[in-house]
């Protein structure tokens, strides 16, 4: 995931604070210049690093600062607020029209994953909106990308309007645009053409399809794997067109980040969405304080508790508890779990956006190898339906039986079988409201265990201000 580098060296630079027992001005600038080597490693723009910089030294040397009772907490608080704000303080979603359609322009260069991003957005908008988008397919020189935005289409169930590569991109988009208000599409998605360099042929055509589908969006997709590079693209394409925001594609990959922090300072255009993985529901709205969350190590509950609440409905949840309370979870709600945890996402990601996993050895090392969730799996098909529902009756014969009918040894059957009664011991535990033994310090100490309960409480407040507005709303 991107900005694993940045995260090990910024944690180090703070974690010098904590060793201290008062911290002087001379401590805080030996932090800065670390952070400042940190950022400039993870390929952030020169003048973003100075002035985020600058901003954290003036603050942190601050005598309400130096002389608090908890300087090195306050310190982090600086750190995480200030890196928010060179992400961009908060989320921003797209400009809707007050009248149907929503018209969504997509630019980029070759490459960038413009056209798959089309899809994900236009998906993501379905799953959570009940959306009705159309997409038009206006890139004429790759008729690859045409069909390849055909195909996405039919995947998602999404109508893609196309008139091949023989007619001018603009008629396309008119034509696409006819079709929309008649069957009353709510948003539409323009995928343009891209180069693999920015020229003036390029240019004028995107000019003159925002002259006449008046877009009430033009959002750049650009790869965040491409460093610097990204942040020279974003500016061109911004100067020419003014943008109304950027899209961050690859994310997930093995990037330093620098893009994401540099975007936004230098063109002043918000990064409205970020893709996080290869699959087309692996898009994310961007949230400037949950990604400095991550970058800081504290983790993003927030994030985690949306992606859990799109798997889960509420019934199948309360449904749940009632069998954790009362130690009834068998195994073939442990296959539904494993099932829905792993449409989630790689589980050593998610594990990351939980504050304080930071500290647990070995994490980053950390591999779920999907041969060994199969191999869960025929451990449990082997089984009878009664050996599901009631785990106890697996004694040593029919323990070697499954182990015979599953491809496993015993030992491999008798080890997953202790997992999961272990996992049931301390759900029925977690269900009464007590915390599991060796839970209670999962965040550490110092630094890092202050950054981890810092982010839990953030987030503990977040949600409850957002179940309360929820209230207010089914009220009025």
């Amino acid at each position: 995931m991107a900005f694993e580098s940045l995260t090990d060296r910024l944690q180090v630079a703070m974690s010098k604070l904590k060793k201290k027992g008062t911290v002087k001005e001379e401590d805080v600038k030996e932090m800065m210049r670390e952070i400042r080597l940190a950022l400039l490693e993870a390929d952030v723009n020169l003048q973003v690093v100075r002035g985020f910089t600058k901003r954290v030294g003036e603050r942190a040397i601050g005598v309400e600062i130096l002389e608090s009772l908890n300087p090195t907490q306050q310190i982090v608080k600086i750190v995480d607020e200030e890196l928010t704000k060179v992400l961009g303080s908060e989320a921003v979603g797209l400009n809707k029209n007050p009248k149907i359609p929503t018209v969504v322009m997509m630019v980029g260069l070759q490459g960038a994953g413009k056209t798959t991003f089309v899809g994900k957005l236009s998906n993501f908008l379905k799953q959570n909106e009940k959306a009705r988008p159309l997409l038009i397919a206006a890139d004429v020189y790759r008729p690859a990308a045409i069909d390849q935005l055909k195909v996405i289409g039919q995947q998602l169930d999404i109508p893609v309007f196309d008139m091949g590569t023989d007619v001018d991109p603009v008629e396309i988009v008119k034509q696409g645009l006819a079709q929309a208000k008649e069957n009353k599409n709510d948003y539409v998605f323009i995928d343009t053409a891209g180069r693999l360099h920015i020229d003036e042929t390029l240019m004028g055509e995107l000019q003159r399809i925002k002259e006449f589908a008046q877009p009430n969006d033009i959002l750049l997709t650009v790869d965040a794997m491409t460093g610097q590079d990204a942040v020279t693209v974003a500016q061109s394409f911004n100067e020419q067109l003014d943008v109304t925001g950027v899209v961050l594609t690859k994310l997930d990959g093995d990037t330093r980040g620098g893009a994401a922090l540099s975007i936004r300072a230098v063109t002043g255009k918000p990064i409205k969405f970020i893709g996080t993985g290869e699959k087309l529901t692996d898009v994310e709205v961007f949230h400037p304080d949950r990604m400095s969350s991550r970058i800081l190590g504290m983790g993003d509950m927030l994030t985690l508790i949306e992606k859990a609440q799109k798997e889960y409905d509420e019934e199948k949840a309360e449904e749940l508890a009632k069998k954790m309370r009362e130690n009834s979870f068998n195994f073939n709600d442990f296959i539904d779990q494993l099932d829905q945890i792993m449409d989630m996402g790689p589980l050593d990601d998610l594990l990351k956006m939980i504050p304080g996993m930071n500290n647990v050895p070995g994490l980053d090392n950390l591999q779920v190898d999907p041969k060994d969730i199969a191999r869960k799996k025929a451990i449990v098909f082997s089984m009878t339906p009664a050996e599901r529902e009631n785990p106890d009756l697996l004694n040593p014969s029919r323990r070697r039986r499954i182990a015979a009918g599953s491809g496993n040894n015993v030992v491999e059957v008798n080890r997953m079988i202790k997992q999961f009664n272990e996992s049931r011991k301390m759900m029925q535990q977690m269900s009464k409201g007590s915390m599991p033994a060796g839970m209670e310090n999962m965040f550490g100490s110092g630094v890092q265990g202050k950054l981890g309960k810092m982010a839990m409480n953030r987030m503990v407040k977040k949600n409850k201000k957002k179940n309360k507005n929820k209230k207010k709303k089914k009220k009025k």
